[in-house]
């Protein structure tokens, strides 16, 4: 059993010049705007505000990193989080989008302490053409990937396996490595973390 005995925010950046140094551990979270990225952060940290959640789709901006310290048995390890900004249906300027992938690609192709990135599908949606898109990328660059679908509570129960079987057909990748999560039921927290410690090993 994985326990998070600290959580913080520590800096935002939106070029290279203000990524923290690369001395921790570090695991990226990616996903469509609105996908309930910043509500499964603060599942997994058990903290309810450590990342705001906003009902305006594409409110993050920036690259926003936070601390934490989890506890597992007798051993203990520091872990960053990276939350990127999401993708898809923002109302933004294509000018501010067209930066924000560029800060997007620069970090996944360049952050040398990135040791995997959680890359967040919305059960209730189904995997897009932009999840698509993104997990593609993702693994022609070579980075470790593992496929959290959210809103799971939001999928009549019968229905959970088989939509997360078509999410995994969807983007081509095994079964095993689509998780399913719910930050209203705190489903999925501990199968994440199990995937994370073992990235971050």
């Amino acid at each position: 059993m994985i326990r998070v005995l600290d959580a913080r925010f520590l800096t935002t950046a939106v070029e290279e010049a203000g990524w923290p140094a690369a001395d921790v551990p570090e695991i990226a979270f990616v996903g469509r705007s609105n996908v309930g990225k910043s509500s499964m952060i603060n599942a997994l940290t058990s903290r309810r505000k450590l990342v705001r959640v906003s009902s305006t789709p594409g409110r993050t901006r920036t690259l926003n990193f936070f601390d934490v310290l989890l506890e597992r048995g007798e051993q203990r390890r520091a872990v960053r989080m990276a939350d990127l900004p999401g993708y898809g249906f923002a109302k933004v300027s294509r000018t501010e989008r067209e930066s924000w992938e560029r800060m997007i690609t620069t970090y996944l192709q360049r952050r040398t302490s990135l040791r995997g990135v959680v890359a967040i599908v919305d059960a209730e949606v189904g995997a897009t053409e932009d999840d698509v898109r993104t997990l593609t990328y993702l693994v022609s660059a070579g980075r470790r990937v593992l496929v959290a679908a959210t809103k799971l509570d939001r999928v009549g129960k019968s229905h959970r396996k088989p939509r997360l079987a078509a999410i995994a057909g969807r983007l081509s990748v095994p079964r095993d490595t689509v998780l399913g999560f719910s930050a209203t039921e705190k489903q999925g927290v501990p199968e994440v973390w199990e995937s994370l410690w073992v990235a971050t090993s």
